[in-house]
């Protein structure tokens, strides 16, 4: 089986099942815009510093999945040309917003990569930061990733997928194992298979919070496809099986 086949069946086993997910009084798959705001500072890393030593001076970047523009953000200098593109019109102008802010010139595509690709323009750096764990048909959304990019392609993501920290919550909740696949050595392979020859750093990264107990016990109550009546249940949880602050991530580029 192909590491492209792997991945795709990977995150298919993160779906929920049926019957859990007809009980849900709303749709589980959420985005909380909070999670997506950019600090004032943004705290350095190596996706950034990978990023920032291929720019130039006024260079130009491209942020697919941009959110509210970490990535992109982080660059500003020495890039002065950010691009933005997200399938949430309300990331864009968010997006738009930090970017009169910091007074970078701004442009923003509305649409899923790489499905809206062809309309997108190069730039210098092309950055994906958790973006990949959203992507089954893996190998065209990476391949695009490269075609836009005229120095250096920088991935961000988590050493494991973006739920696993529910992973307890299902097992205690509904009785449900969730998957421990894919990780960034699968992506490594899939890269490795299109004829991408990749670097990788890992470091400790910051998980992010919505914010206050009850609003994160709010959105993983959404999340585990539970009714309100159980927010004080997923609250008392998250008290007694609080969440590691730190994750592994992993800096995954190549140059083009």
């Amino acid at each position: 089986m192909s590491a492209a086949l792997e991945w795709r069946r990977a995150l298919e086993a993160w779906s929920i099942p049926e019957e859990i997910l007809a009980q849900a009084p709303e749709s589980p798959w959420i985005h909380p815009p909070v999670l997506f705001e950019v600090p004032d500072v943004i705290e350095d890393s190596p996706s950034h510093q990978r990023a920032r030593e291929a720019l130039s001076d006024g260079g130009s970047v491209l942020d697919v999945g941009c959110g509210g523009g970490v990535a992109a953000f982080a660059l500003t200098p020495p890039a002065a040309l950010v691009i933005g593109v997200d399938h949430q019109g309300e990331m864009l102008e968010m997006f738009e917003s930090n970017a009169r802010r910091r007074g970078a010139d701004v442009e923003t595509f509305l649409g899923n990569w790489p499905e809206i690709a062809g309309s997108v323009p190069s730039c210098e750096v092309v950055t994906a930061h958790q973006v990949v764990y959203n992507v089954a048909d893996i190998v065209p959304f990476l391949q695009e990733l490269g075609r836009h990019a005229t120095r250096r392609v920088v991935i961000e993501m988590p050493q494991r997928h973006p739920l696993a920290s529910l992973s307890s919550a299902w097992e205690y909740f509904w009785g449900l194992t969730r998957p421990t696949e894919p990780t960034p050595d699968r992506l490594l392979e899939v890269l490795a298979e299109i004829g991408v020859r990749a670097s990788r750093e890992d470091f400790d990264g910051q998980l992010r919070s919505p914010g206050d107990p009850e609003s994160a016990a709010h959105f993983d109550r959404i999340r585990l496809c539970l009714p309100a009546s159980r927010e004080n249940d997923v609250l008392a949880f998250r008290r007694e099986n609080p969440q590691v602050p730190a994750r592994p991530m992993s800096t995954i580029w190549w140059d083009v």
